[in-house]
């Protein structure tokens, strides 16, 4: 494709909490400039005018995105009519709403199994009554958000907990506890369709009955090389993401079976952490995608 235009402008869009808290942001803007485009973090709230004076929007660390979901879906039409945005408008959508887990296993992709219960429709208490316990959370959110699991017994507080979201207008999700996901969740990174690299984090929900948005979204990091299943599993969900070409970035969170094989949790399209400041060699992989996203000279 030759090398990217020199001084091609890149908007790395983030958000108030993005500028704050995001240690990725500087070192991509950094990444990117070294590479000779013009890049600069730009939060995504910004006066509607600013898209259309960048030759891409790298959507990165938009994390209040969930909480104002109807503005920013509106924004990523806005931006996407301006410039290119990546990645997609109708990518963000699709994957915004976690009702996307429907979709992948109508695809055949391994998924946690899940319930959805809407607004105004009838369920039972005994829903929520598994063997293992199960998860309760929307189906909007972001960073565990307005999430808890309940051990067994303690269904008739799951189906208080969904009853308070439902309540709100909001879609609910209710999955089994993996018991295994003790043995550490797995983050697999992808640019443009290629891996570039995965990491363990440990258990997020320690406390069962407990809702608590303060949590630390990622502890205990490390190093993770994949199995050949998790790869698998991973393209999988990629490839049943409606769109033509591979995202930009994409993360593939998977947990494990009671019978060790890999389930996708979530598939993250829109502001995921790339884990680039815990995993640099991933850093080259996220510029080589841009590059070829903005063009050739």
């Amino acid at each position: 494709m030759g090398s990217a235009r020199d001084g091609a402008r890149i908007a790395v869009v983030t958000s108030g909490p993005g500028i704050e808290a995001d240690a990725d942001l500087p070192l991509i803007v950094e990444a990117l400039r070294a590479e000779g485009l013009a890049a600069r973090p730009v939060p995504w709230d910004a006066d509607a005018t600013v898209w259309d004076g960048f030759d891409l929007a790298l959507i990165r660390s938009t994390w209040d995105y969930s909480q104002r979901l109807g503005e920013f879906l509106a924004w990523t039409d806005t931006a996407a009519r301006a410039t290119r945005l990546r990645n997609p408008a109708p990518v963000v959508r699709w994957n915004s709403d976690k009702r996307y887990l429907t979709r992948l296993a109508e695809r055949g992709v391994r998924v946690a199994p899940t319930r959805f219960l809407e607004p105004g429709t009838p369920y039972d208490v005994a829903d929520f009554d598994r063997p293992g316990g199960v998860v309760v959370k929307p189906a909007v959110s972001a960073g565990a958000r307005d999430t808890a699991r309940y051990e067994p017994g303690h269904h008739a507080d799951a189906a208080r907990h969904a009853r308070m979201l439902l309540d709100q207008g909001r879609t609910v999700m209710v999955q089994p506890y993996l018991r295994r996901v003790a043995e550490g969740e797995r983050a697999l990174v992808f640019f443009g369709g290629a891996f570039s690299h995965a990491i363990r984090k440990g258990p997020l929900l320690t406390e069962a009955g407990v809702i608590d948005n303060q949590r630390v979204a990622h502890p205990g990091i490390t190093p993770h090389p994949p199995t050949e299943a998790e790869i698998r599993t991973a393209r999988a969900a990629l490839a049943a993401i409606p769109s033509q070409a591979a995202p930009l970035f994409a993360r593939v969170d998977l947990a494990l079976d009671e019978d060790g094989e890999p389930l996708v949790m979530e598939l993250e399209l829109i502001e995921p952490n790339l884990f680039l400041k815990d995993n640099p060699q991933g850093l080259p992989g996220l510029v080589r995608a841009v590059t070829a996203a903005v063009g050739p000279a």
